[in-house]
């Protein structure tokens, strides 16, 4: 799926983030706004991962980006690094502390006895894998020295692309390519039969790669 047009793309965004990182670091209030709007779409495909059925049914997955970048926006002073991905990876931790309070908070007391033996460690690793797994979708498998920041940046690009997808096109990518899931799986969550969520995968697939061809244009 990745293309040097998508790099190019990404690497645009990966300059304006730097640029309103910077000046935000020097004390200009103004651009933090605009720098988190930038990874909205990538904090709810990372925080939709971590959503089981029955914490859906109490949050939704937006709702919790909104308190992570709430939270980001109040607490900006804190962020001690000066790169796009030392700045992810403080979103990151900030989308585990929320999701960790959610879990505490809306979970029924019965189950609540199990989900507090959830660490911030054991839901941080979870997250990781669901990063690794969006990076992975969009990158070359050659390794070069610009690989790491390539991967951020491709992972954020992925992000968006998946956000513009119809909703049913997006959640089984989501559960097939992200969560691992298997399509018998799937048609369980999705209340269809194995061989619809096939197709469905594969034309969501589709939709996706046409949608990189047209940016790349």
């Amino acid at each position: 799926m990745s293309s040097p047009g998508s790099v190019a793309g990404s690497g645009s965004q990966h300059r304006r983030a730097e640029h309103l990182l910077a000046r935000a670091r020097a004390g200009n209030a103004e651009p933090i706004g605009q720098l988190l709007s930038l990874y909205r779409n990538y904090l709810l495909v990372l925080a939709t991962t971590q959503f089981d059925r029955r914490l859906r049914r109490r949050l939704n997955p937006s709702d919790l980006v909104q308190e992570a970048m709430l939270a980001a926006h109040r607490d900006f002073e804190q962020f001690r690094g000066d790169s796009e991905g030392q700045f992810l990876a403080w979103l990151r931790q900030i989308l585990i502390h929320c999701l960790h309070r959610a879990i505490e908070t809306h979970m029924k007391a019965k189950m609540r006895d199990v989900r507090c033996e959830i660490s911030i460690e054991n839901v941080s690793a979870a997250l990781d894998r669901s990063t690794a797994r969006l990076s992975d979708l969009f990158v070359d498998k050659a390794p070069s020295p610009g690989a790491p920041m390539r991967q951020r940046e491709n992972a954020v690009e992925f992000a968006n692309q998946l956000a513009a997808l119809k909703p049913h096109y997006r959640d089984v990518i989501i559960m097939r390519n992200l969560q691992g899931l298997s399509f018998d799986e799937i048609a369980e969550r999705m209340d269809r039969n194995s061989g619809a969520v096939r197709m469905l995968w594969l034309r969501a697939v589709e939709k996706l790669r046409h949608s990189a061809e047209v940016r790349d244009e």
